[in-house]
């Protein structure tokens, strides 16, 4: 049955992407997981990964307002004590650092497929980690201040303002990886199979690659 949560803020990062923050009354997920959300009363419903840490004691998530997302534009007008009705957790691409043997990690996202990955690095400090995000535009940044610097590459497909100018997989054909990494890909279909195939050709064994299609 779905909970009922206030709304305390929207924090916007961009013309079209903002954070929605949720009162989490006893909310219980772990990193990586998923929410079904839905303005109170309306049939509309999304999925939106979890994007705030496992102990905040509020629940958040990113949202890109697309042309013909009827639940995106509704969120985006949401004002503090409004209600939503939150379903889950769902899904498999949970996170817990102790779940590995080898403790290296690339984090490959493309738009807000870096959304779990938030979660991931505000819920475990420390992290031995590499994140590889492709976005269109250099402004579609979403709270990279969040992530140590040198643990980011942007890579901007749309202009050369980013730390490489291309897709993130142009960026991975040239780079060494080792095999043991654990390697997390969070985004579109298409680049998650693409990622998936140059993971493998690199070496990386197929139980050391984990997905989230978004799109």
């Amino acid at each position: 049955m779905a909970k009922k949560l206030n709304v305390i803020e929207l924090r916007h990062l961009t013309n079209n992407a903002y954070v929605v923050k949720l009162e989490r009354d006893g909310f219980e997920f772990q990193s990586g997981q998923f929410i079904i959300l839905n303005i109170e009363g309306s049939v509309n419903r999304r999925e939106y990964s979890v994007y705030s840490d496992e102990n905040d004691n509020y629940l958040e998530v990113l949202v890109r307002e697309v042309e013909d997302g009827l639940v995106s534009k509704q969120l985006k007008k949401c004002k503090p004590n409004d209600i939503l009705e939150v379903d889950g957790p769902f899904g498999f691409f949970k996170f817990h650092p102790e779940m590995f043997s080898s403790k290296k990690f690339l984090f490959i996202a493309t738009g807000t497929g870096i959304s779990p990955f938030h979660s991931f690095i505000r819920t475990f400090p420390g992290l031995d980690y590499k994140l590889i995000h492709g976005v269109r535009l250099g402004t579609e940044t979403y709270d990279h201040s969040d992530f140590e610097k040198e643990r980011i590459t942007l890579c901007t497909s749309g202009e050369d303002n980013g730390d490489f100018y291309g897709r993130v997989t142009d960026y991975l054909y040239d780079k060494r990886i080792d095999p043991d990494t654990q390697c997390f890909l969070c985004g579109n279909s298409e680049m998650i199979h693409e990622v998936f195939d140059i993971l493998t050709g690199k070496g990386i064994p197929v139980s050391n690659i984990f997905s989230e299609v978004y799109f």
